[in-house]
């Protein structure tokens, strides 16, 4: 499929995928697999911090971003060597719990973001109930630099009448999300 969708995209690819894939073909046969179709980064969720060597390692020698996770439990130390390691971006996941559309964001991603901006320079993106332009205008007065919207994305695809129909819907979603940008 990537072979088909990364040159129709004017954009940088990102892969969210969990460990298990990426163990049960090879993480060096995996990540030269995405490597060769044009993907730039990858997000593993379920690989904590000390365990992501071996994944750093491969993703560096094919010039893989590999872009780590720090949550709102994340102890301040920790969030530290999560932002030192990440590649690419940090990914602020916005809610203790499950991914999936919310009606608001919570508040302490403000002061989140500040204390990961105070860490790094590297781009921050809010992730993980992210489903409306008011969610993406609050978060980037934050001083997020970008948002991760999926669940949403998700729901409008399966809800379409017609693959075509949910393309068509997702394009004026992702519009209204844009738009919201300040």
């Amino acid at each position: 499929m990537l072979h088909e969708v990364v040159p129709q995209v004017s954009c940088p690819i990102a892969l969210f995928t969990y460990y298990n894939p990426i163990l049960k073909r090879g993480v060096d046969y995996f990540m030269s697999a995405i490597q060769n179709v044009g993907v730039h980064g990858l997000v593993v969720p379920d690989v904590p911090l000390e365990e992501t060597g071996n994944l750093r390692n491969a993703a560096a020698k094919h010039n893989i971003e590999l872009v780590l996770l720090t949550t709102p439990t994340t102890p301040t130390y920790r969030m530290k060597e999560i932002v030192e390691a990440s590649e690419g971006f940090v990914y602020l996941v916005s809610s203790v719990g499950v991914t999936g559309a919310r009606s608001s964001v919570n508040m302490r991603v403000q002061s989140l973001l500040q204390d990961i901006k105070k860490a790094t320079n590297k781009a921050v993106a809010v992730g993980f109930g992210i489903s409306k332009p008011e969610h993406v205008t609050q978060v980037a007065q934050w001083g997020a630099d970008g948002v991760i919207v999926g669940s949403a994305m998700v729901g409008i695809l399966g809800e379409a009448e017609s693959p075509e129909q949910g393309l068509k819907e997702l394009e004026e979603f992702t519009k209204l999300l844009k738009a919201a940008l300040p």
